[in-house]
């Protein structure tokens, strides 16, 4: 079980709503994650090569939370909250210290509508507060005629599940998530995909991407988001080398790219970028699936 903090706030107003994923907040009931993805961009040396070791929840965050909505309601704030920005709001541990069903029910309680994004699951169990949330929310006046009160984003580097387990390892499987997509649909919650990051020439392959598209078409999935992909770091536990790491292990063919393209920078170069964006703007036409949520 990991270790409970206290903290001032945990409320995040963002400074403008962002267009992908339409955030006027974000919460984050806890700190780290026990996922382990290797490119996750909150890794660094202070967490270790597993961060579920220095996970922590915020022992005050349901108090604060309701403080924190109470005053935005009062002066009629609505927006997005987005659970969460920085971990994942449905950690292994959420289903014993229930701290996102906390959060989500004084979100029902002050009538923000929420946007989840996760990996896991066991978003699943709280599909009863979703509906209310979805039914009784009250939105921005800009976003009242487009949107109901939830939006759930499944969030997706590849759907295999052997890639999965190297860059994802501590995280529930690609398989399952594409289940818990399906369901999360039949429950009438807008519901899509977070495609991000793609790996280069491992996940963001022709074959590999029409796959994915294939598979969240068939999902009824409403949008899917993608990204390439971002490192940073060369101390011992930060993302760029854990993945370098990795494909040095499982991709040795790989490697020469991979350090060619991030031994400097932290994104990769301009011209793939362009390339990457034009792919995945021809195949979410192909497939009918949109690359935005509204």
């Amino acid at each position: 079980m990991p270790q409970g903090i206290p903290v001032k706030s945990i409320l995040n107003k963002t400074k403008r709503r962002d267009p992908w994923f339409l955030d006027d907040y974000t919460a984050n009931p806890y700190n780290g994650c026990s996922f382990n993805c290797l490119y996750c961009y909150i890794r660094g040396s202070k967490y270790g090569e597993n961060m579920a070791d220095k996970t922590s929840y915020k022992s005050n965050a349901l108090e604060l939370f309701e403080k924190e909505l109470g005053l935005r309601a009062k002066k009629q704030q609505y927006g997005f909250i987005v659970i969460s920005s920085a971990t994942d709001p449905y950690l292994h541990f959420e289903e014993e210290l229930k701290l996102t069903r906390g959060m989500l029910e004084l979100s029902l309680k002050y009538k923000f509508p929420v946007h989840i994004i996760t990996k896991s699951p066991l978003v699943e169990r709280d599909f009863d507060i979703l509906q209310e949330i979805n039914n009784t929310a009250i939105l921005p006046l800009d976003l009242s005629d487009k949107l109901k009160g939830v939006i759930i984003s499944f969030s997706f580097s590849t759907i295999n599940n052997s890639i999965g387990k190297i860059f994802e390892p501590g995280a529930p499987s690609p398989t399952d998530r594409l289940v818990a997509v399906r369901k999360s649909i039949a429950e009438g919650f807008k519901s899509g995909i977070s495609l991000m990051p793609l790996l280069p020439y491992i996940t963001d392959t022709g074959t590999h991407l029409r796959e994915m598209l294939s598979a969240f078409k068939s999902a009824n999935a409403s949008y899917v988001l993608p990204a390439t992909l971002t490192l940073f770091g060369n101390d011992r536990w930060d993302s760029k080398t854990l993945v370098l790491r990795a494909v040095e292990k499982h991709y040795p063919h790989l490697l020469a790219k991979y350090q060619n393209f991030f031994q400097s920078k932290t994104q990769m170069p301009d011209y793939y970028s362009l390339a990457f964006y034009e792919k995945m703007k021809e195949l979410n036409k192909e497939f009918g699936v949109k690359s935005f949520i509204l």
